[in-house]
């Protein structure tokens, strides 16, 4: 393949991960993307209650029961001209370190806003993660279909609550049983909508131009036509202006309103999206920025999913690729391991399906088969051109227990089950110091996750566990300073563990031992997190 090929593959990639509160209609709007790409040619219910059908970017057993995301699905599809990969996270506050770490494989993000609520708690903390990394925020806000807030305060309250200049790209005329379309600040034509059959592609778009005064009246009605002008005048007399610069840096997020449920205002938003998002950019690694189209083929695991496919009890690690052009069955160096291997069984996904692919490009998302020598935040890349990326920061956990199986003849399956849902890090595993697994303290961000342990084990290892809940809040990694940490000497309410890599810890229950127990120890550093 040439320089020129590669270059124009690289070119046509587009990464972006789909953030929102819990509810605000990410999943439905995940559907319509692949309905307009031709991916599915029926959406889905989110919550199965019409038709018993899911959403298609959910797979676990889980998920269908609840109606929440709780794992990151990834879907990739094409859709003029471009090839799209869709990194859908779960909504759910208790999974925010999954988001994190799949925000590390995408290059922008696309907020999804309920326009009657405006920015929700989880919105805030997503736009955070957002923001720590500077990649480019695209807002849709939806539900127009239901009555909405008004667009101004709802500019206002992202602006306000989130701190980013806002850029609307297109306004809505009226909400509710009254939404009638969008005015396209672009093109200055009013798309108006007629109604479609839930789950199928938009129906009917008629475009006027905004200066077609007569042909707007009769479409619209007298009222929401003199509403439509007067919100033009003062949009267009206030407001930042579009820069696509800002919007590159992270420093101001164009906005677009719409329904997902009933596709009003998708397309558009799908089609100018794309013009504005960046092809795969470089990345940081121990030598320096590495070019996507310059360099040979490198990748770092940012997702292991154990259990995807229950008749094989399989792993699969999800691999952003970050430079060049991989081919099945190519031999790579795992940085981590120090080895060389060959990425087997390389797969593309559409949530539970998935295809064989024999190729794929900087930008693109794999899953390949983890025979479990992966962990969250390994490079693999050529081996004539070795180096890392930047680690991904593991959360610290916020919630403790400890956890025992039922039966001591299962054992085994115990072991296998906890370590290799810890490996995908949705959960953290500890020991106490100089102790086997017998004892086992799990720490979580969110106590859903206590939750989906429970059910896991159960549901695909076949292991029932009993669960204490213990006092702890507070976690440090202790850094290596030639300090005995056995010789540590703390406060009563603290606990010394070893993590999975057998690094040591200290777990307290209130805040104020911590700085007590650095006082009575000279030289002793402690870290709020740890870098896989």
């Amino acid at each position: 393949m040439s320089d020129k090929q590669l270059k124009n593959e690289i070119e046509k990639r587009r990464t972006f991960a789909i953030i929102s509160h819990p509810d605000a209609g990410k999943t439905t709007l995940t559907e319509k993307f692949l309905l307009y790409g031709g991916a599915i040619n029926l959406a889905g219910s989110v919550k199965g209650k019409a038709t018993a059908r899911h959403a298609v970017s959910d797979w676990m057993e889980i998920e269908k029961e609840r109606g929440i995301s709780v794992t990151s699905s990834v879907l990739q599809f094409n859709y003029g001209g471009f090839c799209i990969n869709i990194l859908d996270t779960p909504g759910h506050q208790d999974f925010s370190e999954d988001t994190y770490r799949t925000l590390m494989a995408a290059d922008s993000a696309v907020m999804v806003i309920d326009a009657a609520k405006g920015v929700e708690p989880q919105t805030r903390k997503l736009f955070k993660v957002c923001a720590m990394r500077k990649i480019p925020v695209f807002t849709f806000m939806n539900k127009l279909d239901r009555d909405a807030r008004d667009p101004f305060e709802l500019l206002d309250d992202i602006e306000n609550e989130l701190g980013i200049p806002t850029c609307p790209m297109n306004w809505p005329i009226g909400s509710g049983k009254e939404f009638k379309g969008v005015y396209d600040r672009q093109d200055e034509c009013v798309i108006v909508y007629s109604d479609t059959q839930k789950g199928t592609k938009e129906g009917h778009a008629e475009r006027i131009p905004l200066s077609d005064e007569d042909a707007l009246q009769k479409a619209l009605g007298e009222s929401a036509f003199s509403k439509l002008m007067e919100d033009v005048e003062i949009l267009d007399g206030a407001g930042s202006s579009f820069d696509q610069e800002e919007v590159d840096a992270g420093m101001l997020s164009p906005v677009f309103f719409g329904s997902a449920l009933t596709n009003f205002g998708v397309e558009i938003f799908l089609q100018y999206f794309l013009k504005m998002t960046t092809t795969p950019l470089p990345r940081k690694a121990d030598i320096g920025l590495i070019d996507p189209v310059s360099n040979d083929f490198s990748a770092f695991v940012f997702k292991i999913q154990a259990n995807m496919n229950k008749a094989h009890r399989d792993r699969i690690a999800f691999m952003r690729i970050c430079s060049g052009k991989f081919t099945a069955g190519m031999e790579v160096w795992h940085m981590q391991g120090d080895k060389e291997m060959r990425l087997s069984a390389p797969q593309q996904m559409m949530a539970s399906e998935r295809h064989i692919v024999d190729e794929a490009y900087a930008g693109d998302i794999i899953g390949v088969f983890d025979p479990g020598i992966f962990s969250i935040g390994d490079t693999v890349c050529t081996a004539g051109n070795k180096f890392a990326y930047e680690g991904i920061p593991t959360f610290a956990p916020e919630h403790f227990a400890r956890v025992r199986q039922m039966d001591t003849m299962k054992r085994k399956q115990f072991v296998k089950g906890i370590t290799q849902i810890a490996q995908e890090g949705a959960i953290q595993i500890f020991r106490e110091m100089n102790t086997g697994l017998e004892e086992i303290i799990v720490g979580v961000v969110g106590v859903l996750q206590f939750e989906v342990l429970k059910y896991r084990l159960e549901n695909e290892y076949n292991v029932e566990i009993r669960m204490d809940t213990l006092p702890y809040e507070h976690i440090r990694w202790i850094k290596d300073t030639g300090i005995d940490p056995e010789k540590i000497t703390g406060t009563s309410d603290m606990k010394k563990v070893v993590d999975m890599k057998d690094r040591p810890l200290l777990l307290f229950v209130n805040s104020w031992s911590i700085g007590m127990t650095l006082d009575r120890n000279e030289g002793l550093e402690l870290e709020e997190f740890s870098r896989n």
